[in-house]
Order: structure tokens, then C-alpha cells, then sequence
């Protein structure tokens, strides 16, 4: 007669057929390393980690930071891209719940006073910019970062696209083509960006087996 299994051992077993591991002995998965659901290797999965919660006086740091940088003297210096709507999409793509439309309806207007523009012209384009990148905030994260790059460039392009649209109702000129550039340069900017805003977050890479986390 086999000896009675403990409730810890049923449960670890219905843990391996629940996520297809056969009958083979497995080792459980480890919280600090990459978690990958089997059979997912084939259809282009990529293991994510685990990350730690946002502290949200970075969030708002980050954004203060990313403001500053829009206030130095730049001109029409073509190439330097909108840091302040980099770092919308951003959090609106890993923190919706934290960062949405309202937050980037006041930093368009405090841009709208500092470029003193049009008042309103980059609130509405921060809005809409936030409305699609919480929109596809889910679809956005499916995808490795190099491939993200591909939903931030059109985000970008609609913010400026909007600015420059407002610029010719009320009589401005059109700049060129070379105009885009920065939304370009604002893409190419996207994996630094990431990995910059998301490195508090992440856990050591050190193994510690005493640390259950």
C-alpha cells in the first residue's frame, strides 16, 4: 500500500497538470526567475519578470524630470523628441490605474503656458495621446520592446500630428517634413526609456533559496 500523500504534495501535483508538465519530476518554479508557461516557447512567448510594485513618488518624479527637460532652451532644434509625452506613454502603459488622461490634460496645459502657444493645443494632444496608449496599454506589453516601438511611434506621431493641426488652424505655417523627426528620435529613445523607468522595479539578480520571494 503507497504511503498518504500530504495535501502539499496533491496540490503540487495538480499545479503540474494544470500547467501541462507531464509526469516527469520538476523542481517548482522559482519566484525570482523568469516565469514561462510550458508550451508557450513555440508560439513566441517571451518569460517575463516579475517585477516589484511602483513607488509612485518615482511615477511623479520621472515626470517632473521628463518636464525639465522640455523646458531647456532647445528651440526649433529638429531631432529632440517630447520627453513629456515619452514619458506619458509610458506610464500610461504600465500604469493605467495610476497615470490617465487627467494627469496628461495638466501637463499639456502647463506646456501650453511655458511654449505660450495656443492655450489648450498640447492638453488635447496629451489626451489623446493617454486615451490610445491606455487603449492598447494590454496589446502593447504582449510584445518584447523592440517590437513596442511599433504601437509608441504612431502615439507619438498622433500627438504631434494633433499640435501641428491646431498650428495651421490659427494661421501657422507648415515646418517640413523634417518636422517628425523628433517622434522618430522619441522612438528610437523607447528600449532606453524602459529600461531606465522600469530598473527600480526589478528584483535582484542574485539568488538567495532562503528568500521565499
Amino acid at each position: 500500500m503507497s504511503a498518504r500523500r500530504s495535501p502539499a504534495d496533491r496540490l503540487l501535483e495538480s499545479l503540474r497538470e494544470a500547467f501541462g508538465a507531464g509526469s516527469g519530476a520538476r523542481s517548482p518554479v522559482s519566484m525570482s526567475e523568469p516565469v514561462e508557461l510550458a508550451g508557450a516557447a513555440g508560439r513566441g512567448y517571451r518569460p517575463h519578470y516579475l517585477l516589484r510594485p511602483v513607488n509612485p513618488l518615482f511615477i511623479w518624479a520621472s515626470f517632473a524630470a521628463a518636464f525639465l527637460l522640455n523646458l531647456l532652451p532647445w528651440g526649433t532644434t529638429p531631432g529632440v523628441p517630447d520627453f513629456l509625452a515619452l514619458a506619458l506613454v509610458f506610464w500610461n502603459v504600465h500604469q493605467p490605474r495610476r497615470v490617465g488622461m487627467a494627469a496628461a490634460f495638466v501637463f499639456g496645459l502647463l506646456m501650453d503656458v511655458h511654449d505660450a502657444s495656443l492655450f489648450g493645443e498640447h492638453a488635447l494632444a496629451y489626451t489623446l495621446l493617454s486615451y490610445g496608449a491606455i487603449s492598447l496599454h494590454r496589446r502593447i506589453l504582449w510584445f518584447p520592446v523592440g517590437l513596442q516601438m511599433m504601437y509608441v511611434a504612431p502615439l507619438l506621431l498622433l500627438a504631434q500630428g494633433v499640435l501641428l493641426l491646431l498650428r495651421l488652424w490659427v494661421g501657422g505655417s507648415f515646418p517640413g517634413w523634417l518636422h517628425f523627426v523628433d517622434s522618430v528620435v522619441g522612438t528610437l529613445l523607447w528600449p532606453f526609456v524602459t529600461a531606465l523607468l522600469l530598473a527600480p522595479q526589478r528584483r535582484p539578480i542574485d539568488r538567495d533559496e532562503t528568500r521565499p520571494l
